[in-house]
């Protein structure tokens, strides 16, 4: 898939306010500064349309972006970022919860993990939270850049042997980097056949 056409559509912290559509959305969520907005913009070939920050925690709305006019691009808060006191991350777990349980038109959940660390604690547990909840989702691994091929297939090989010590089967997994492109094509090419398999579905 080639992404032509994207733009902002709204920012919103309440469910109710997403667009009044029936077109499919592919939601982005992963934890604070895991580098979801510079993903977000090498996906769709556009250095601004998501905002990137050196400081975590920026995106606190869910962002709804429409392409190719085909289907929505969510770009959704990050989670678990400490700085934010007690009732900053509750107000943030309401807004994601609310979304990705209550939003019919969520397709598929794309799980953003960084390549360089070992599973960490909070995203095993919002894992487990959506398999309990039945979404739909797939695990983006960024910042693949910053370790050589061999350390690369090391991490990945680690990562998923870890979450099989709990997990029957795993999901779908990309390896990807803003920086070099890497997983681009992969994932478009993901969402792209969802899509037209829905269409057929019709």
């Amino acid at each position: 898939m080639e992404i032509k056409h994207a733009e902002f559509v709204i920012s919103n912290t309440d469910v109710k306010k997403c667009p009044e559509s029936n077109l499919p959305e592919y939601a982005f969520i992963g934890r604070s500064n895991v580098g979801k907005s510079s993903l977000i913009n090498m996906l769709t070939n556009n250095n601004k349309l998501a905002m990137t920050s050196q400081m975590p925690g920026k995106t606190q709305l869910i962002n709804h972006f429409l392409i190719n006019n085909d289907w929505h691009l969510v770009d959704l808060p990050g989670y678990g970022f400490a700085r934010r006191g007690k009732d900053g991350r509750e107000e943030i777990k309401r807004i994601i919860e609310d979304y990705i349980l209550e939003r019919e038109q969520l397709i598929n959940l794309y799980v953003l993990v960084d390549s360089r660390h070992t599973p960490q604690k909070i995203d095993h547990e919002f894992m487990d939270w959506l398999g309990e909840n039945n979404v739909p989702f797939t695990i983006i691994m960024t910042k693949a850049d910053k370790m050589s091929r061999l350390q690369l297939s090391k991490k990945v090989e680690a990562y998923k042997n870890a979450l099989l010590e709990t997990w029957e089967e795993l999901p779908t997994i990309f390896v990807s980097s803003s920086t070099n492109r890497m997983g681009k094509e992969e994932i478009l090419d993901h969402i792209e056949k969802i899509t037209l398999s829905l269409k057929e579905n019709s």
